[in-house]
């Protein structure tokens, strides 16, 4: 008979099961690459080691034999996201990350997400609040992760949503129909637009991955100090642990030839680049840089399209996640799928909404009443009636 067991792990005796790990996301529900052993060993630049708390699921079958099933990684929160008392938040770092969600064994997900729903349920020195910014609401593994909340008597409570464009490509799809069907009424202008950079200018791709990639990892964070983020002090390279994490991430990436860096030219000279990481059979962009003072050519649209244009040229990723946060436009990018996701806290356990929830509810009607007075003002400004 099979069991599943979670164990708690710290980041330095997690760092030991990259392979491990490696084979889970080859066979996962949905691949989470922040959930890696590189991850979180980066992570601990910016967030103190003894702050961070990674669950793994083990599935035992036999008795000298254990399977990788699950992994949720955390970190100790006591600030005002939540409501200032002790809650786990995940992912690490979410500002550099994209998803909240565990990876699970696609064979064994069910399971394993019930087993880590109730390790957490049962543990007396964790938490029993789960702070989940980046949360994609749709999917397999949310499922099996909402239904373990269900067995365990938990709740999630959802605030901030937004829709994230992602790229799902069908088998049969080259570059042109796959644009086609995710631009619709726009691909005409679209291409229009990119092509007349090319007219203006020789316009080069150059896709680095591994090595390579790390190499363009300077030239990369100079891109993207050299504008309004460099000016404000809030790009990678002003800021000592943040920059501190992206090399090391990029290192560790790169070793495991899970780190790409895309770049574009215009007659020669650099006007956007590209940071993405691999995890399975996934693609995850994680930052862009650009040139503003190429704005005319924009920089950051044409580069998508280059992307795009790479990944059909090759074996396109099975799924392509933008990495969007909250307050984009979806409808201004080329990935034409969309993901819901949401900023989310679920209770462990049954009870009554704790400090997180009531912090989180808190945010949102704070911003709600933000968001109707501008209205107001926005339509006395214009003279017009309320809708």
């Amino acid at each position: 008979m099979s069991t599943i067991v979670v164990r708690r792990l710290g980041p330095t005796a997690y760092a030991e099961l990259g392979q491990v790990f490696a084979e889970l996301a080859r066979h996962a529900l949905e691949p989470n690459p922040h959930m890696a052993p590189a991850a979180i060993s980066a992570a601990t630049a910016l967030v103190p080691e003894e702050e961070i708390v990674v669950l793994c699921a083990w599935l035992s079958e036999a008795l000298d034999f254990e399977q990788l099933v699950g992994v949720w990684a955390f970190r100790r929160e006591h600030g005002w996201r939540s409501g200032f008392s002790a809650a786990l938040a995940s992912p690490l770092a979410p500002l550099y990350e994209v998803s909240s969600l565990p990876v699970l064994d696609r064979d064994h997900a069910a399971e394993a997400a019930r087993a880590l729903m109730r390790y957490l349920l049962a543990s007396r020195d964790l938490p029993h609040t789960l702070l989940l910014p980046l949360l994609p609401l749709d999917g397999p593994c949310y499922a099996a992760l909402a239904e373990a909340c269900r067995q365990t008597g938990s709740a999630i409570s959802t605030y901030e949503r937004w829709i994230r464009p992602i790229m799902i490509p069908r088998p049969d799809d080259n570059f042109e129909a796959y644009l086609r069907r995710a631009l619709g009424s726009s691909y005409k202008k679209r291409m229009q637009q990119f092509r007349a950079v090319g007219k203006q200018g020789a316009l080069t791709f150059r896709r680095s991955r591994g090595r390579g990639a790390l190499e363009a990892l300077d030239a990369f964070l100079t891109l993207e100090a050299s504008g309004w983020k460099g000016e404000a002090g809030t790009a990678i390279a002003c800021l000592p642990a943040d920059t501190a994490y992206i090399r090391r991430l990029a290192e560790l990436c790169a070793a495991d030839d899970a780190l790409l860096i895309d770049t574009l030219l215009h007659d020669g000279r650099v006007i956007a680049m590209g940071l993405l990481v691999e995890s399975g059979n996934r693609r995850h962009f994680l930052k862009i840089a650009y040139d503003e003072t190429q704005s005319r050519h924009s920089p950051g649209r044409t580069l998508a399209i280059a992307m795009l244009q790479a990944d059909f040229n090759g074996t396109p990723p099975a799924f392509f996640d933008s990495g969007a946060g909250e307050g984009v436009d979806a409808g201004t990018y080329i990935w034409g799928e969309r993901r819901e996701m949401a900023n989310a806290i679920i209770r462990v356990g049954p009870g009554r909404p704790g400090a997180a929830e009531i912090a989180g509810f808190s945010r949102l009607w704070l911003r709600r009443l933000r968001d109707a007075a501008r209205a107001r003002s926005a339509r006395a400004a214009s003279g017009r009636p309320p809708a």
